[in-house]
């Protein structure tokens, strides 16, 4: 490995030489701040170079969303036939123009920087010469402690190994443990943000499936494997960690999926600026729906001597209580001595036909004739 990467731990080195050089002004060159602040910008250097495979990342994943649903529909189709469905499959990502490996783009080129820096590390705890480091550095970054933990050191080294670097096995586990917790949570954090903010929740297909499960594995594996890093190569992984953790901030803010929870509230904050032109009809049906909600008055809260006073007061004006204008209604004079002198009909009813049970309070019923 070191004939291949050999180069590279030339370039990793010169970076580090070059940035720990800047911050000797600053502070002590065999301080952790020193040394530490040369990996993480080790970090930030390699992440602005990766930002072109970054956007191509984006795309990337937002294009295999979109095909899950046909690439689902071919898997069902040639269930029976691999060799066709690869075919199909290989023909719908040139038609579309996606890259399955254009989502990993990011993790694959920073994966050599990630190898040069753990050796060049270890190196540096065997106290061994590499790249442009030469002897005297290497002491130098030996003694540099990053809160009371040597950068060389990891969690699973001896006790007398950490010995050999000045420092004491309990704040080496303190410190890596830290670190290793701090590096799972980012990565879950970003991951679980991408699920919950920027997936389109109109289409389910297993390409959610697969995130939310990634979201859980990429944590525990961070942490099985922090053990064997150095607190070095911790930095490094925690920066680039926190970095992208950013960097999806900026983009789910800016440039959110159509469809998601972060496209919707993109929209909401442009409408509510003016920058948003709404359709005319649906602004109409929303501009009632926020009228019809302010004039809708929640009823008052009454206390039990309120409502007992309500119910008598509607038992009062109930229809079998008589009213006070109908009672000092004035009665006809005219259409009183008209239904009197009537033909009466057998029956008791009128010649006009008016029923007994319609005529009004003061009118007088005709009598029946006496039978002989």
């Amino acid at each position: 490995m070191d004939t291949i990467l050999g180069p590279l731990y030339t370039v990793v080195s010169w970076i580090i030489v070059q940035f720990h050089s800047l911050y000797s002004l600053v502070f002590d060159k065999d301080s952790g701040w020193a040394w530490g602040l040369s990996i993480v910008s080790l970090v930030v250097l390699i992440r602005i170079a990766l930002i072109p495979l970054f956007v191509k990342q984006i795309k990337a994943t937002r294009n295999m969303q979109v095909l899950q649903p046909k690439m689902k529909a071919i898997q069902e189709r040639y269930k029976n036939d691999k060799q066709r469905q690869s075919e199909e499959m290989m023909k719908l990502y040139k038609e579309t123009g996606t890259n399955p490996l254009s989502s990993c783009l990011p993790i694959l080129a920073q994966s050599p920087f990630f190898l040069a820096l753990y050796q060049v590390l270890n190196k540096i705890a065997n106290d061994q010469a590499v790249g442009v480091m030469g002897q005297d550095l290497v002491q130098s970054a030996r003694s540099a402690h990053i809160f009371g933990a040597p950068i060389a050191s990891k969690f699973m080294d001896s006790a007398a190994k950490v010995e050999s670097l000045n420092a004491s096995l309990t704040n080496v586990h303190v410190v890596t443990v830290i670190m290793i917790v701090l590096m799972s949570a980012s990565q879950f954090f970003t991951q679980r943000q991408l699920m919950t903010k920027n997936v389109d929740l109109t289409v389910k297909t297993p390409f959610m499936q697969q995130q939310k499960m990634l979201m859980y594995v990429f944590p525990i594996m961070f942490a099985v494997f922090g053990i064997n890093f150095p607190v070095g190569v911790l930095v490094y992984w925690l920066t680039t960690n926190v970095w992208t953790m950013g960097q999806q901030m900026y983009i789910i803010q800016r440039n959110p999926t159509p469809g998601s929870i972060a496209y919707q509230q993109r929209q909401e904050r442009l409408r509510a600026k003016g920058k948003l032109k709404e359709d005319p009809a649906k602004a109409e049906v929303r501009q009632a729906v926020e009228e019809a909600r302010a004039k809708r008055q929640q009823p008052k809260r009454q206390t039990k001597s309120q409502r007992q006073s309500a119910t008598a007061q509607g038992a009062a004006k109930s229809p079998g209580t008589p009213q006070p204008e109908e009672e000092s209604r004035p009665v006809d004079t005219e259409t009183k001595q008209a239904g009197e002198n009537r033909p009466k009909q057998a029956g008791g009813a009128s010649a006009a036909g008016t029923p007994k049970s319609g005529q009004r309070k003061g009118r007088q019923r005709p009598k029946h004739p006496t039978k002989k």
